[in-house]
Formats: structure tokens, C-alpha cells, sequence
């Protein structure tokens, strides 16, 4: 299909996307990256995606950023970063169905262990963030879906719901800033080539990040951390479907 037909779907998914992730913390590659690959190779689109991701995610810090929970940042945070760039170095070489497979019922795990009442009794703390920042930083550059799982792992720590979107907000700026070299030397040309659909996908996810904003502050503290949990679940169930 011709770009300018593609140009409305993604004007739209673009819109939902930037919503999602600034109630949770992700979901603009969640949405971005399968539709993106509807007209591009799978590990295009990743690419893609990479840039209209920057751009929401940079303007989400800017809305929540005196909420950043800094020793989530600097342990989990960058273990996550630096496992976000060792996935993107992989990620051209070991993506394979069996990963998405893992990846999907990880997904389903966390959301049911959150819904259930299980996860109030795994909270990482010390080098148990560190583990957990690399190993889902790892798995998320190796997918190219890393907001989900981010996330997920993020339930580990109690965080109020400003302070949970401002730091996976934070460390996903330090993924992007991480793994966005890699793509532009391993694909910059063919990215290049997507430049409509990117500028599309870019304005999309700027109108939903700003309407998103909105509904977060109505969001009751209680309904949040379920609120992320059922979004995971819908993840890992939709990968699990691909």
C-alpha cells in the first residue's frame, strides 16, 4: 500500500499511542512498531517508530518531570539503558518468533501477578534492580518492544502513578538516546525513505501525549497500577496471537 494511504491509520494508532503511554509509561512502540510493519519490514519499523517514540517521550518528561523517583533511575534506570543497547546491537541478528513467544507469556505473567496480589511480595530492591533494569532492557531491545516489559518490572517498585509514568518516562528517554545511533548507522537510508509516514506517525503521537496528560490526572490512584497491569496483559496476549 502506497504511503498516503497508509497515512491515516497511522495518523490515528499515532493519537491512541501517545495517549496509552502517557497514562502508562508505554505503548507508542507497542502500537507504532506492528502497524509501521504493515508496510515496512519488521525490524524497519522498529527503527521507525524509534524517532516518533523520542519525540513522545520527550515531550512526556516535560509534562511529569519533577516526578522522577531518581534511585529507580540511577539503578534500574540504567542497567535498563545499557541492556536497551546491548538488545538494539543484537536485535538485527537474533530476532526470531520464539523470543516474541517468551516475551508474550513474560507479559501475561507480570499482569497476572500484579492482578492477583502476587507482585506485592516480589519488589526489587539493590541488585535486584539492577538485574531486573539489564534483563528487561535486554529482552526489549532484542524484540524491539521495550516499554511493556519496562513496565512491567517497573511494578516492582511502589510508585505513586506520577512518579511511576515520570521515571519510565525518564529511562525511556535514556534507552532512545542509547539505541537511536545504532539504527540511524545500521538503517539510516531506508528510514529515510519512511520520512512521510514518520512525519505523520510524529504529529499523532504528540496529540495524544497532550490529551493523555489529561486523563492521567483524573485516573484514581487505586484503579492505576490495574490499569498497567491489564494494558501488559493485552501486550504479551497480542504478541502471543502475532
Amino acid at each position: 500500500m502506497a504511503p498516503d494511504a497508509a497515512a491515516p491509520l497511522i495518523f490515528i494508532v499515532s493519537i491512541v499511542a501517545g495517549g496509552i503511554a502517557t497514562i502508562t509509561g508505554f505503548g507508542i512502540g507497542s502500537l507504532l512498531t506492528p502497524t509501521f510493519a504493515l508496510w515496512a519490514d519488521t525490524r524497519l519499523a522498529v527503527a521507525a517508530v524509534s524517532i516518533p517514540h523520542l519525540l513522545g517521550t520527550a515531550i512526556r518528561f516535560w509534562l511529569v518531570k519533577g516526578h522522577v523517583d531518581r534511585g529507580v533511575l540511577w539503578s534500574f534506570g540504567l542497567a535498563s539503558a545499557a541492556g536497551g543497547l546491548t538488545g538494539a546491537l543484537l536485535h538485527s541478528r537474533a530476532t526470531s518468533p520464539a523470543l516474541e513467544l517468551v516475551f508474550g507469556m513474560l507479559l501475561l505473567f507480570v499482569a497476572a501477578s500484579e492482578l492477583s496480589g502476587l507482585s506485592k511480595r516480589l519488589k526489587f530492591t539493590g541488585a535486584w534492580a539492577w538485574l531486573a533494569g539489564s534483563l528487561s532492557g535486554l529482552l526489549g531491545g532484542l524484540v524491539g518492544n521495550q516499554g511493556g516489559i519496562r513496565a512491567g518490572a517497573l511494578l516492582g517498585f511502589s510508585m505513586p502513578k506520577q512518579a511511576f509514568v515520570a521515571t519510565a518516562t525518564a529511562i525511556g528517554l535514556m534507552v532512545d538516546a542509547a539505541r537511536m545511533p545504532v539504527y540511524a548507522v545500521v538503517m539510516g537510508p531506508q528510514i529515510a525513505e519512511l520520512w512521510w509516514l514518520i512525519a505523520v506517525a510524529c504529529a499523532g503521537v504528540t496529540a495524544g501525549t497532550l490529551g493523555g496528560a489529561r486523563v492521567l490526572r483524573r485516573i484514581p490512584e487505586a484503579v492505576f497500577r490495574p490499569v498497567v497491569a491489564v494494558l501488559i496483559g493485552l501486550l504479551g496476549l497480542s504478541m502471543l496471537l502475532r
